[in-house]
């Protein structure tokens, strides 16, 4: 999903879910900032404390971020953060796929909306939120490189949608694949993979592992366009292939969303008495859908969540926040430049984030998915 499901559709879904403005936007910028966080810092302070942080995405048209190539880094970021295993299947490959709305997915948001009183626990829904969305669009592909994700191209077809619109994503696309190929063709892992089977000729695992696709690559950002009612077929045969109807899952995940805000303005009110009266989803099911299935680019399906919530169809008429991926970027920065004390950074978003992030990566990995049988890393 793209800003406008992670950031804006998140935001409508907590607004009509009762939860105050304020909340909206922390639960919402945090979702969003899971695909922002591109790289991982420190800062050192006077005092002698240190603050690390990790990746929580890598942009794959960018191959500046070679760490995506990296089978640890794909464990790390790629699988907690956006592909999370739905745990079905009989191979261990198979069940690293994600899987729409799955029981880990379901249990890992059902967690972090109880933990929801920790300082950062707002943000720790949010990251959830992002988490469990992706499900609704990256299901049946995974985090790691695997023969799995690939598509056979020519099986691809967009459905009943306007030529310009069609022009428009199918020229994405090729750009999409123009960048992944001069991402390969770079990709310094791979070289150096080439290098030791050329000299070896011991690590055809490793070489297999790179040819093999990231997440869902091969179907370029298809599956993040809520709009989009199209199929394909997986090269390999015995992988379950045909139509995929964005409009319909994305509005079972804005459901599934607004019920687990429910919950958690539920507890944010009995905690603090912050919170107003959710709005059922039956009475915004007709204007999600109408958004959902505006056939523009991402600022134009962003143009569409914000007239919803002026009319007043999430809750309160008002336009949402505007996105600022620099807002939070910009206390991480104050902190580098103004580093006297750590505690100053305790009251930050920013850290407040990376606590979140921690927590999250490391329930996932350590917690949740062995649970399932599931070693990742």
């Amino acid at each position: 999903m793209q800003t406008d499901m992670h950031y804006y559709g998140t935001y409508a879904m907590a607004r009509a879910a009762g939860l105050s403005e304020e909340d909206c936007y922390l639960i919402a910028y945090a979702a969003q900032f899971v695909d922002d966080n591109a790289a991982g810092e420190f800062v050192e302070f006077d005092d002698g404390a240190r603050i690390d942080t990790e990746a929580t995405a890598h942009h794959p048209v960018d191959i500046k971020n070679v760490g995506q190539f990296d089978p640890e880094d794909q464990r790390k970021v790629w699988v907690p953060f956006h592909f999370l295993p739905g745990n079905e299947g009989a191979e261990y490959s198979e069940r690293l796929r994600c899987v729409k709305d799955s029981l880990p997915a379901q249990e890992m948001i059902q967690n972090h909306a109880d933990h929801v009183d920790k300082a950062f626990g707002l943000y720790l829904v949010g990251i959830a939120a992002h988490v469990y969305a992706d499900t609704f669009s990256h299901y049946g592909f995974s985090g790691i490189s695997s023969e799995g994700n690939k598509v056979d191209q020519n099986s691809i077809e967009l459905r009943d949608i306007d030529a310009p619109i069609r022009e428009y994503i199918e020229g994405k696309a090729e750009k999409f694949f123009e960048k992944e190929t001069a991402r390969v063709e770079d990709n310094p892992f791979k070289k150096l993979y080439n290098m030791i089977r050329r000299k070896l000729d011991m690590v055809q695992a490793k070489v297999a592992e790179l040819g093999g696709a990231l997440g869902h690559g091969p179907v370029a950002t298809y599956p993040d366009r809520p709009f989009l009612t199209w199929q394909f077929n997986y090269e390999q045969e015995n992988q379950a292939s045909g139509v995929r109807n964005n409009p319909a899952t994305f509005l079972d995940g804005c459901k599934k969303l607004h019920q687990i805000f429910a919950y958690v303005k539920a507890r944010v009110e009995r905690d603090t008495g912050r919170g107003g009266n959710v709005k059922p989803f039956e009475y915004i099911q007709s204007s999600v859908e109408t958004v959902l299935k505006t056939e523009a680019g991402k600022q134009g399906r962003i143009d569409a969540w914000q007239k919803a919530a002026r009319s007043g169809a999430f809750g309160i008429a008002a336009p949402i926040p505007e996105y600022d991926h620099n807002h939070w970027k910009s206390q991480w920065e104050d902190l580098k430049a103004n580093h006297t004390r750590s505690n100053q950074a305790i009251d930050t978003d920013i850290f407040k984030f990376y606590c979140a992030a921690a927590y999250h990566r490391n329930y996932v990995i350590r917690d949740l998915l062995p649970k399932y049988g599931l070693v990742i890393d």
